[in-house]
């Protein structure tokens, strides 16, 4: 028969305490081991739903890593050839990449981290930049400040290539009223602008905005027969020209004309003016920015330099 402990009843039996403490440790050991398992098992389950495709060493290639790269429509023997080809190129690289550790020298190895290194901070740093400016960049620029601009750096505008302005028609070889068109393209009464806009679907090629400036490579590319070496003859101020190939006429006024090295007109370089300004206005917000930066990091002693000497 079990005897009862002599000390029943009593609540400060020094024994009695003993064991329960020795209880309580077993009890508090027990779950912490239970607990240890658990998260251990969470962690492995956590790995094992990665799948792998491939390894090379202590590298793998997940299936989640190249899911991303294959297009929705793509069949299943594409796919399977696209995942296969990419395996080995992956595998490839790694295997080099190994290889080069190993190989190359400590000095060429540290030369390439530190490139790697400034790359990726070269990255993160002008993508967050490049989100800065784009949401606080004025691009609202005037008519003044385009126009102040150019009067201040007209010396740098200054041409490479004949400019024209000029109106011209295409028309097929066989067209009927080639002289009344003719008349009217040299006329130019608002009632002659009038009839060849009328008939303009007739027209091969038009362009009746004699008020723009065109360079005259352009003008080549539009009218077949007019070449480099014959373009001196026909694009000069107040020159009518007719022009033909096997494939149509061409007839035109030059209404203007400005030499090389001759001073742009302001309306062709209106557009580079514009994107002008808005890079001198870029650059001034990164370097304020840049200047921000320092200065706030110095107040927050986030950085500091140090004395050289």
């Amino acid at each position: 028969m079990r005897k009862e402990p002599a000390c029943k009843g009593s609540c400060n039996c020094y024994f009695c305490e003993m064991l329960m403490l020795q209880k309580n440790d077993l009890f508090l050991l027990c779950a912490a081991f239970a607990l240890l398992f658990s998260s251990c098992d969470s962690l492995f389950n956590d790995e094992e739903e990665k799948e792998p495709l491939a390894r090379v060493g202590d590298t793998y290639l997940y299936k989640e890593d190249i899911a991303t790269l294959i297009p929705d429509d793509m069949s299943k023997q594409d796919s399977t050839l696209f995942v296969t080809n990419y395996i080995n190129n992956w595998a490839s690289k790694q295997l080099f990449l190994t290889k080069s550790k190993i190989n190359l020298p400590e000095g060429k190895l540290a030369e390439f981290d530190r490139l790697v290194s400034d790359y990726r901070a070269d990255l993160y740093t002008r993508a967050y930049i490049e989100a800065l400016v784009l949401q606080a960049q004025d691009t609202a620029v005037t008519k003044g400040q385009l126009r102040q601009y150019y009067e201040q750096e007209k010396e740098n505008f200054k041409l490479n290539e004949k400019l024209v302005q000029l109106r011209f028609v295409g028309m097929p070889a066989q067209f009927l009223d080639k002289d009344g068109v003719k008349a009217r393209i040299r006329s130019w009464k608002d009632e002659d602008k009038r009839y060849l806009d009328s008939i303009a679907v007739q027209f091969k090629k038009i362009h009746f905005n004699d008020s723009v400036w065109v360079s005259a490579s352009r003008v080549i590319e539009e009218i077949p027969p007019l070449t480099a070496m014959n373009e001196a003859s026909h694009l000069k101020k107040s020159q009518f020209f007719e022009l033909q190939d096997s494939l149509g006429v061409y007839l035109g006024v030059i209404n203007n004309m400005l030499e090389v090295n001759d001073t742009a007109p302001f309306e062709y370089v209106e557009p580079d003016i514009r994107q002008l300004i808005l890079n001198r206005r870029r650059l001034n917000y990164v370097k304020k920015l840049e200047t921000e930066i320092i200065d706030e990091a110095i107040k927050k002693k986030e950085f500091e330099v140090y004395d050289k000497e």
